[in-house]
């Protein structure tokens, strides 16, 4: 799998607080594993949108990470909003993650990262032009 990723990206991680920073970037490498272990995402594109940076593949959602000055002890994982992505993540995973409305999946400083959950969630954006009509998008129950 080839990265693409745009040099205002490591600007921006350099922006956060430290603390941010690390835990922003254990997100980034989540993101890039789970396209690498696909084995059919052959391009990921890492760049800023809305400021943020986000990530998309071919026929995927864009994913975005970030956090807030305004919301300072959490930050998040934001998907589209007009997908069926986080409606499914609370059909399947319930309330093993805190949600943002429609949008995100919000983490706390202190909280210990469902990894294997979140990376299920990471990999139905990536693909989720292909997974949109399976139920569940394709996450086993």
């Amino acid at each position: 799998m080839k990265l693409h990723s745009s040099p205002t990206v490591k600007h921006k991680f350099k922006s956060y607080p430290k603390h941010v920073s690390k835990k922003l970037t254990v997100l980034r490498q989540l993101i890039i594993d789970t396209a690498k272990d696909t084995g059919s995402i052959s391009d990921l594109e890492e760049t800023l949108k809305w400021g943020e940076p986000s990530y998309i593949a071919p026929k995927g959602s864009t994913i975005r990470i970030d956090w807030k000055e305004k919301t300072p002890d959490q930050y998040a994982v934001y998907f589209k909003c007009t997908s069926k992505l986080v409606v499914t993540f609370k059909e399947v995973y319930g309330d093993l993650f805190n949600y943002e409305k429609n949008r995100a999946i919000l983490f706390s400083f202190d909280d210990k990262v469902p990894v294997k959950e979140l990376q299920q969630c990471i990999k139905s954006a990536l693909l989720y032009h292909t997974l949109k009509d399976q139920d569940y998008l394709g996450i086993s129950l």
